[in-house]
This record gives structure tokens, sequence and C-alpha cells, in this order.
């Protein structure tokens, strides 16, 4: 089916967007597996964080999202196109998304964290490149490893 021959009656459209996935998306799975095989451990779904971030490092503070293309604006703000069905009404509400995504990355920089976001069709070409980026990230924000202090320990037995 063609871009253009999209069926616009209700029943039709309420199931095909019923079915866009929020979690566990393509570029985002290719993305935790590549991670995966670099060693990094990271939680999925932090809901008590700003925008539940796709993955999360806590020790680190490093939190990644994988933006859907359309979804959070990106072929609206390089081409300037949008959906012909509804128009104003699409252009208003991706506007909202990139909004709310500039807000939600303020409120993370406000917690101590570093919000990382990419484009999933970008992940989805040049996953371990992203991997890559995001292992640096981690890797820069881990602490220090303590010193060792000396004469601290077990005592001896009396």
């Amino acid at each position: 089916m063609a871009r253009n021959d999209f069926p616009t009656d209700d029943p039709v459209r309420s199931r095909t967007m019923s079915r866009i996935r929020s979690k566990d998306t393509g570029p985002e799975l290719a993305l935790r597996r590549a991670l995966w095989r670099l060693g990094l451990r990271y939680r999925l779904h932090i809901r008590h964080l700003p925008g539940t971030p796709d993955l999360a490092f806590p020790s680190t503070r490093v939190a990644v999202f994988v933006d859907g293309d359309f979804w959070h604006g990106r072929v609206l703000r390089e081409s300037g196109k949008c959906p012909a069905h509804n128009g104003a009404a699409w252009q208003a509400k991706l506007g909202r998304n990139a909004a709310r995504d500039a807000r939600v990355d303020g409120d993370l920089r406000a917690l101590g964290w570093l919000p990382l976001r990419f484009w999933a069709s970008d992940v989805l070409r040049g996953t371990d490149a992203y991997a890559a980026s995001v292992a640096d990230a981690v890797r820069a924000r881990r602490p220090l490893p303590r010193p060792a202090v000396r004469g601290r320990g077990p005592r001896p037995p009396a």
C-alpha cells in the first residue's frame, strides 16, 4: 500500500495506530543488543524518571532515548512535510512532542542526568557507532575508584 493510499476510515486508522509500539521497537532492540555485547548493563523504561527513558544507566545517570522519526518531528523539522489529512492538527501535535522532549531533557539535566537522544532511523543505519557513543558517555561518567585506605581492615584477634 502506497503512502498516499492509506485508508482514512476511523476503524482501520484506529487499528493501525494501536499497533504502533512505544517500547521494544526494532531500533531500540538493536541498540540494546549492541550495548550488551559491549558489556554494558542497563535498566529499561524507568517510569519515575522524566520522559521514561528507553534505556537508563542509574549509576552514571545516563538516560538514552531512541526517538521515532515521525512522532518526534524529524520529518517535519527537516523537510517541513506533515501528513496531508488534518495537517494543522498533526503539525501542532508534533510541535508539542518536540517541546516535551526539550522539557524532559531539561528536567533530566536538573536531576544530574545526561540525556542522549538518537533518531531511530540513524540507529538502524549505524547501531555500533551509536552504541559506542553511549558506552563513551557511560564510561566518562563513571566515578573514579576510591583509593584503599591503609590501616583499615579487620582487626587481628586479641
